[in-house]
């Protein structure tokens, strides 16, 4: 064969002629003719036998559809919600045509999860939307952590009963309901990948303990749940490897006794007979399918809502609402209101000074549409020889909620139950969007306490975000005391991160300023923070002791190597 650019003859007889050319030319143009023809003609005749296809109106109806599925109620389908959504759910939902009617199910899919249906206060919607939140933060790995295997099955299901990490792998002894068989000449010791191993005492419509697996053979922090207890095996295709795991049975996700090298001595049957029920094909699979199966829906009964009555009085508070990625069109908003303590009315009781207040709150779109409620019934307790000094400090009260980027109107009410007096305010509230290709940044908390919580404390009750408790400092600007603690909390969204390691190559500056001097400076590789990824979280304290009454502003630069973008943000606050 010759190249284009090179002119050849062919041979003279491998030439049509003239007359065989233009009969084929004739023949092709009729038979484009006749199928042009012919395509009505059939179209119609199909059209005519009853068989069902789209009218114009109604192609031009799905069209719109689907463009208006282009939208946030497509990610909210194929964002975590995807984890708990029923099939059936997802049907419905896909043959809504108009936002009203999408927003109406969003309500009614809540509510149907709702602990205490008709109560505002969803918590099994704020349970959830905690969860994305701590997943985020600690499954991360170039891909949100709420897209990982740890943090879908911690999404659904919840925190394990207990965790057996082995972050680095390395020398394992295995437990022989790990290994294939056991023989003679047989091995527990087994050099593994990092892998983790969550044990669940009961999940619902699975059965109790539950153990579940999640290996990283690319070493990246990539985790991925498997039910093959051999994957995590380094060596399997190692010659010489004496646990068993060798050969197909160290691949793949599903443990298949079939793939066993046997050792010489001992029949298949009796071999098999001495496998633990947990490394049965059947089991494996049956567990496999259902552990990703949405939680079957349940309603448990918790206490009911709060009801009173606010009288006209005048009782002054703070409120600050905060903001927190959890998705690209899903926001955790931390609303907090702060009182302080002398502006309360404390009666005797039982031998102690006593205050009760009530907060109620209402969201609410531009349009009038309330969003959300919640309220609260509120008590300090205070021993008499302490009320004098107790008298200078703040009461403090959070909810956590989820709302999508928008504009709202935020309404609060508190009422001291004592006096009488009652405080309102209304503010209007931007919630951010944070597209997943920005780098982006949530708000700059500047708290009085910021502190690692228990395991069993993860993700619930007020002021903790994840794993962290953050207890804002509400003020304009907060004032801080000289034997306090600033905490300086964060999240960073979207870093670059190394192909190989999934680690992010980026600067963390901070720089104190006084009256526009500079107090000092440090800084921080974002690879140094626990999990570090795409997202990073700063949680800093530092002592006041040192710094002299007066008006300061904490500044923060973050610079992302890889990307070669960078951003500032500032929080002003005053020691005195």
């Amino acid at each position: 064969m010759q190249s284009p650019g090179h002119a050849s003859k062919e041979p003279e007889r491998s030439r049509p002629t003239r007359p065989t050319w233009i009969f084929f030319m004739i023949y092709a143009l009729a038979f484009a003719f006749l199928a042009a023809s012919v395509k009505p003609a059939l179209a119609k005749k199909k059209d005519s036998s009853g068989d069902k296809k789209l009218s114009k109106q109604e192609r031009r109806r799905e069209k719109a559809i689907q463009k208006e599925m282009q939208s946030p109620y497509l990610k909210w389908l194929n964002g975590p919600i995807g984890y708990i959504i029923t099939p059936q759910e997802r049907t419905a939902f896909k043959k809504l045509t108009t936002d009203d009617e999408r927003e109406q199910f969003i309500e009614n899919f809540w509510e149907r999860r709702n602990p205490n249906p008709g109560d505002p206060e969803n918590e099994a919607k704020e349970e959830f939307f905690r969860r994305v939140a701590y997943a985020n933060e600690h499954y991360a790995s170039g891909v949100p952590g709420w897209r990982t295997d740890r943090g879908r099955i911690y999404i659904m299901w919840g925190p394990p009963n207990e965790v057996d990490s082995h972050p680095s792998g390395g020398t394992y002894v295995a437990n022989p309901d790990e290994l294939p068989y056991m023989d003679t000449s047989g091995d527990d010791e087994m050099v593994t990948y990092p892998f983790e191993d969550w044990t669940y005492n009961y999940i619902p419509g699975i059965g109790e303990n539950v153990k579940l697996e999640f290996v990283d053979p690319t070493m990246s922090g990539e985790y991925r749940l498997t039910m093959n207890p051999c994957e995590k095996d380094a060596m399997a295709e190692v010659p010489g490897d004496t646990t068993g795991c060798q050969g197909a049975v160290s691949i793949g996700p599903i443990f298949v006794p079939e793939s066993v090298i046997q050792p010489t001595s001992g029949s298949e049957e009796e071999l098999n007979e001495g496998m633990p029920q947990s490394m049965d094909e059947f089991t494996q699979l049956d567990t496999y399918a259902k552990i990703f199966q949405p939680p079957p829906v349940k309603f448990n009964d918790l206490r009911a809502a709060v009801s009173h009555r606010i009288i006209a009085n005048l009782l002054p508070f703070k409120v600050q609402p905060d903001f927190i990625r959890l998705t690209s069109d899903m926001d955790l908003v931390p609303i907090t209101v702060q009182v302080a303590t002398r502006e309360l009315e404390f009666v005797k009781k039982d031998n102690v000074m006593q205050a009760s207040m009530d907060i109620y709150a209402q969201l609410s779109t531009l349009s009038g549409r309330v969003a959300t409620t919640f309220e609260q019934e509120l008590q300090a307790d205070v021993p008499p020889d302490d009320f004098s000094s107790y008298s200078t400090h703040q009461q403090i009260y959070q909810r956590i909620l989820p709302l999508t980027p928008g504009r709202y109107k935020l309404t609060v009410v508190l009422k001291d139950q004592n006096s009488g007096h009652m405080g309102t305010t209304a503010i209007g509230i931007i919630v951010p969007e944070y597209p997943d290709n920005a780098l982006e940044h949530s708000s700059l908390i500047l708290a009085d306490l910021i502190q690692t919580v228990p395991t069993t404390d993860v993700g619930t009750g007020p002021f903790i975000i994840g794993g962290t408790k953050v207890r804002p400092r509400l003020g304009d600007p907060p004032i801080f005391q000289p034997d306090q603690n600033l905490g300086i909390y964060m999240q960073v969204y979207n870093l670059g991160t190394d192909p190989k390691t999934h680690r992010p190559n980026a600067q963390i500056q901070y720089q104190l300023l006084q009256n526009g001097k500079t107090v000092f400076t440090a800084s921080q590789s974002a690879a140094t923070i626990h999990d570090a990824s795409s997202q990073v979280t700063i949680e800093k304290t530092m002592s006041l002791r040192p710094l002299q009454p007066g008006h300061y502003t904490m500044n923060i630069k973050v610079t992302d190597d890889i990307n070669k973008k960078s951003f500032d943000s500032s929080a002003p606050f005053v020691v005195k």
